[in-house]
């Protein structure tokens, strides 16, 4: 037989042989089938991106204080975390495209609340369906891609999710940069311009086929066997349709000889227990490295780092496009080196990072400028002049003061307006915005000469992230349950996904004012090393692994044993039942 028409070929390679199978190519619809897919990846990088750089805005817009902040931002987050959890349930009863189409039309009616919002309740209730959006995608995006590609292929697909995240992050970056000099009306038409892509999205996804994992659950054989041709554009499917029809039909039977709830049938099942604890506990990790405090409060961050509202919001393009450019290096390694190297060098490059911006904000706290002056207006009652407060870093910990300075840095610590950040409510800045004045008024953050840390810092850190832990813990998450508990199990770890980004983005700024910015950085990081020693210990590699063959990474060789006894005391009873029924 000729070379060219093996399909598989033998090599020796130090005196093994070793199967080298051939690179495979695949129709051009399954990457268009992803693309409208992970555009529900793109929405969500989006709306969570976009309220980086509109938050500088909206907060002296709506006069917001750090509890209506932290609740603005966050409650995206606490509407996906529990939307998430329904999205399984609706995922199995309705499919996976129906779920994502639905997601794209609460995207669109989300930003169109927030655009024309006329107070930070009607923001706040437009954030809040925004999250059910993200909720919707976050969890069904990843396992519709999953099911439908290749497995040569599939980690790649699956990561896409993660790269167009990353996209959506840039641009809400580039879109903030561009309407931050509208201080009144910026703000609206960077959150509503999101429902741009969702409209898309709601379209492209209505021409797509559904799941034909999902179909084949479903009993729709035909309309699966269908839709797999369509996917994988060949007739030639009669063997992935078997094994999905060997799989499902495996799952069915379990559910009929244990008839309990799926999340309790997940617990009482030794192997696909501890994979949920993995993909759980990933997720968890995620969060606590502090990702989404980079993400929601990086302007807010470039702010406090010296930086000026405008060049704070241009500024979180460069994290975000490097964020962008090293989602690549997952794309081109996840198939290759795997999720598991690719999640511990994550760790390790999130932890440096972590550690250089905390040094940032530490040796900014130990060289603040000092309060000079004391500053006295008999008829306003205020704690900031006070000799408690010795330099600008004690001002500004508290949140009704600023530091006043000029260029010989004669410091005091004056109160701040609370209709103007810009201005103090008394003393030489009350006037500090007019054009010419030779004072400046900082809320927040004090003048330092170590800005530049803080934008390495996230620098690295998302350059660490985007190829690690941005992607892997939903592709592992997306890979290691059997069919009959993925959608629950996938949704369980996105709802603790969510639960924990809501933890991180509701405590960040309170933490900052409890145990300082840089005890806050070093928190995260202290987290990361925990996560790194999880994953060192407990998460298996998954690359090159059918979604059938899945289950057995996670088998002890007890559980491999029982599995023998059930399956011979199975094919006993199957030979009584067979001898009654012909009378012997």
């Amino acid at each position: 037989m000729a070379s060219t028409e093996k399909s598989k070929m033998a090599e020796e390679i130090d005196g093994s042989t070793t199967l080298l199978i051939p690179k495979k190519k695949h129709a051009a619809y399954v990457y268009i089938l992803t693309f409208f897919a992970v555009l529900g990846g793109f929405l969500f990088g989006y709306d969570t991106g976009i309220i980086s750089g509109s938050m500088l805005l909206i907060r002296p817009y709506f006069n917001l204080d750090t509890f209506w902040t932290q609740l603005i931002v966050s409650s995206t987050v606490g509407s996906a975390a529990v939307t998430a959890l329904i999205a399984g349930f609706m995922s199995d009863c309705l499919g996976r495209k129906i779920v994502i189409i639905l997601g794209s039309f609460v995207f669109a009616v989300g930003a169109v609340v927030m655009g024309v919002a006329d107070s930070q309740v009607i923001l706040l209730v437009g954030r809040i369906i925004v999250g059910i959006g993200v909720g919707f995608a976050s969890m069904t995006v990843p396992v519709y891609v999953a099911e439908a590609a290749p497995p040569d292929i599939r980690g790649r697909l699956v990561t896409l999710n993660q790269l167009f995240i990353t996209i959506g992050l840039l641009a809400a970056s580039l879109v903030a940069g561009g309407f931050s000099s509208w201080e009144d009306t910026g703000w609206r038409y960077m959150l509503g311009l999101g429902g741009v892509p969702a409209i898309f999205q709601f379209l492209g996804m209505l021409y797509l086929p559904e799941s034909p994992r999902w179909l084949i659950d479903q009993e729709l054989e035909a309309t699966a066997r269908a839709s797999l041709v369509q996917i994988r554009g060949t007739e030639d499917v009669d063997k992935e349709l078997l094994d999905i029809k060997e799989t499902v039909a495996n799952a069915k039977k379990a559910s009929l000889d244990d008839n309990r709830l799926v999340i309790f049938r997940i617990w009482t099942t030794p192997h696909v227990r501890r994979a949920q604890i993995v993909g759980a506990f990933l997720q968890i990790f995620q969060q606590a490295c502090g990702i989404n405090t980079i993400i929601y409060y990086s302007a807010s961050i470039l702010k406090m780092g010296g930086f000026s509202v405008q060049q704070s919001i241009w500024l979180v393009a460069i994290p975000y496009s490097i964020n962008f450019l090293a989602t690549f290096i997952g794309l081109g390694l996840v198939d290759r080196v795997g999720r598991r190297i690719l999640l511990l060098a994550s760790f390790i490059g999130v932890f440096i990072s972590l550690g250089i911006m905390a040094t940032g904000f530490q040796l900014a706290a130990i060289n603040s400028p000092p309060v000079h002056l004391y500053e006295n207006d008999t008829d306003i009652n205020t704690s900031c002049n006070t000799t408690d407060y010795r330099s600008c870093n004690d001002c500004t910990t508290n949140l009704d003061c600023g530091y006043c300075y000029s260029s010989t840095m004669d410091g005091s610590c004056l109160p701040v307006n609370s209709d103007n950040e810009a201005v103090s409510m008394l003393g030489r800045c009350n006037n500090s915005d007019i054009s010419g004045s030779k004072y400046i008024f900082t809320y927040d953050f004090c003048p330092n000469d170590y800005g530049w840390m803080l934008v390495v810092g996230m620098g690295l850190f998302v350059t660490s992230f985007a190829p690690g832990l941005g992607p892997m813990p939903w592709t592992v998450n997306s890979e290691i349950y059997p069919l009959w508990a993925r959608s629950t199990g996938f949704s369980v770890s996105t709802a603790v996904n969510w639960s924990f980004n809501l933890l991180v983005s509701f405590t960040f700024l309170s933490l900052m004012q409890l145990i300082t910015k840089y005890g806050t950085f070093w928190l995260y990081g202290g987290l990361c090393v925990i996560g790194f020693i999880f994953t060192l210990i407990f998460v298996p590699e998954t690359k090159n692994k059918t979604l059938e063959e899945m289950e057995d990474l996670f088998k002890t060789d007890d559980d491999r044993k029982l599995e023998k006894s059930k399956l011979g005391e199975n094919k006993i009873n199957d030979k009584k039942e067979k001898g009654n029924e012909t009378g012997f």
